[in-house]
């Protein structure tokens, strides 16, 4: 009996998937939503195997929020993920997004929509990597480490 060979998706390098069924106008490419995980990825020394990034309603969002976090009201990101992997080799998540709710915190800031969306973007792969934001120092140490990513890809943070 042959056997079928395994479909790879290139030589190690990540897997993005995005989906869009909010059918917002999102200011990112995919290309460089690429990039950025390849940063993170050489500046966290993870890998990431594969990523969904999925644009959703704030219904969605917050359905989502009530059903696995226990918590009711409109979010800009949560993350899942699926491996078991400690070493970060092979991280495998998924990330749903709230555009309109990132559109809201970039005018509730100041600052571009383009920059709130990879600086989200950033957060959802950090928390893939092993971050955490519950603590003040969690919360300033991934502030920095988005800001840093924002930085290399030459946006002021």
């Amino acid at each position: 009996m042959a056997l079928f060979p395994d479909i790879s998706s290139g030589e190690n390098l990540p897997k993005l998937s995005l989906s869009n069924p909010s059918e917002e106008i999102l200011p990112v490419k995919d290309s460089e939503l690429e990039e950025l995980l390849l940063l993170i990825e050489q500046g966290e020394k993870v890998t990431f195997r594969e990523v969904e990034l999925v644009y959703v309603g704030e219904k969605y969002i917050t359905d989502v929020n009530k059903e696995y976090l226990n918590r009711d009201y409109v979010t800009d990101i949560i993350s899942f993920r699926y491996d078991e992997d400690e070493a970060n080799k092979a991280i495998e998540g998924t990330l749903f997004c709230c555009a309109p709710r990132i559109r809201e915190q970039s005018i509730e800031q100041g600052t571009a929509e383009l920059h709130e969306f990879f600086r989200i973007f950033i957060h959802g792969l950090l928390h893939l990597a092993g971050y955490d934001d519950q603590t003040e120092n969690d919360k300033k140490t991934m502030t920095r480490l988005e800001n840093k990513y924002l930085n290399l890809l030459g946006l002021e943070s």
